[in-house]
C-alpha cells in the first residue's frame, strides 16, 4: 500500500531508542531525516522530501504521529491533542530532553551507515523542529535544519525562550559548534507565535554564528502578501516563484545539505 500511495518510498518498521515507528525511504546520495510536521506525514512533507530526492539526496521520514498522506483537515486538532500529552515529545517541558529524539539519533545513525557521505542532515518542522538541533548531540549529525520550531508551546516566556532541548544537549551542540565547525539552520517568518523570537535569541546566543537564521517578513503590509498567521515555512507556505523569498529559503536548505554533506 505505501508503494501505491508514495511511488518509489519504501516502507518498514525502525526500532531505536526504546521506540518503532515506520521510517518511508527513498533516493540515493548524502542522508536526510525529513521528520514530519503537524498533523504527520501530509501531502506538503512528501512534497518536500520527493524535492530533497529530486536533489540528489537519501530520504528517511519517520512517520511519528497522524496518518501518512492524509491532509490538514478537522482531524488534525485530535493528532495535535494527543502528541501535546505523549511523553515522548514532552510538549510543555523546559529544559527538557525529549524521549523521542533517541529514536532520531538511532535513526540518523542507521541512514549514515547506509549513504555517502560525513555524515546526515536532519529536518525538523513545526512540533519536531528541535528534535533536529536536538538529533545533533550524535556525530552522525552535521547538518541540522529548524523550521519554525514549536515546542515547548509558547504559552509563558520561560517556554517562548526554552531552546526546545535541555541544556545538556545544546551544550553538547555548542560544543560541536566550537571545536567541529557544526552548523544549523533556522526558519521561521517574522509575525509567527508559534516559533517564537526569543527561541531563536536564545539559540543564537548559544551558538553564534554557527546558527543561520532566515527570518521572513510576514508583518502587516510585507511585500510578499504573507499573513501574519504564516508558519509552514518549506511547505505549505512555499511560493513557487524564485524571487519569493519561501521559495529562496528552501533552496536555502538545499545548499545547506549540499554544503555540510558533500564530504
Amino acid at each position: 500500500m505505501a508503494a501505491a500511495t508514495f511511488p518509489g518510498w519504501t516502507c518498514a518498521p525502525f526500532t531505536g531508542g526504546g521506540f518503532t515507528y515506520d521510517v518511508y525511504r527513498k533516493g540515493t546520495g548524502p542522508g536526510v531525516v525529513l521528520i514530519p510536521e503537524m498533523p504527520g506525514l501530509h501531502p506538503g512533507v512528501w512534497e518536500l522530501g520527493n524535492h530533497l530526492v529530486a536533489n540528489g539526496f537519501t530520504v528517511a521520514a519517520p512517520s511519528l504521529f497522524g496518518t501518512p498522506g492524509a491532509g490538514i483537515g478537522p482531524d488534525a486538532a485530535v493528532v495535535m491533542a494527543k502528541a501535546c500529552v505523549a511523553r515522548e515529545f514532552a510538549a510543555f517541558a523546559t529544559n527538557k530532553k525529549r524521549p523521542v529524539t533517541d529514536f532520531l539519533r538511532a535513526l540518523a545513525r542507521d541512514l549514515n551507515d547506509s549513504t555517502p557521505g560525513p555524515g546526515v542532515g536532519v529536518i525538523g518542522q513545526c512540533f519536531t523542529g528541535g528534535f533536529a538541533l536536538a538529533a545533533a548531540v550524535d556525530d552522525a549529525v552535521l547538518a541540522p535544519v529548524m523550521s519554525q520550531p514549536s515546542l515547548p508551546i509558547g504559552l509563558t516566556p520561560a517556554r517562548r525562550r526554552d531552546p526546545g532541548l535541555s541544556e545538556g544537549e545544546l551544550s553538547i551542540v555548542a560544543r560541536r559548534a566550537e571545536e567541529d565547525g557544526l552548523c544549523a539552520l533556522g526558519l521561521r517568518f517574522s509575525e509567527d507565535q508559534m516559533a517564537p523570537r526569543e527561541r531563536f535569541q536564545t539559540l543564537k546566543d548559544r551558538l553564534g554564528d554557527a546558527f543561520e537564521v532566515i527570518e521572513i517578513d510576514s508583518g502587516p503590509g510585507n511585500p510578499y502578501g504573507l499573513n501574519r498567521f504564516a508558519h509552514s515555512v518549506i511547505t505549505d507556505q512555499v511560493v513557487y516563484d524564485e524571487n519569493h523569498p519561501t521559495y529562496r529559503a528552501r533552496e536555502r536548505v538545499v545548499e545547506f545539505l549540499r554544503e555540510r554533506l558533500a564530504g
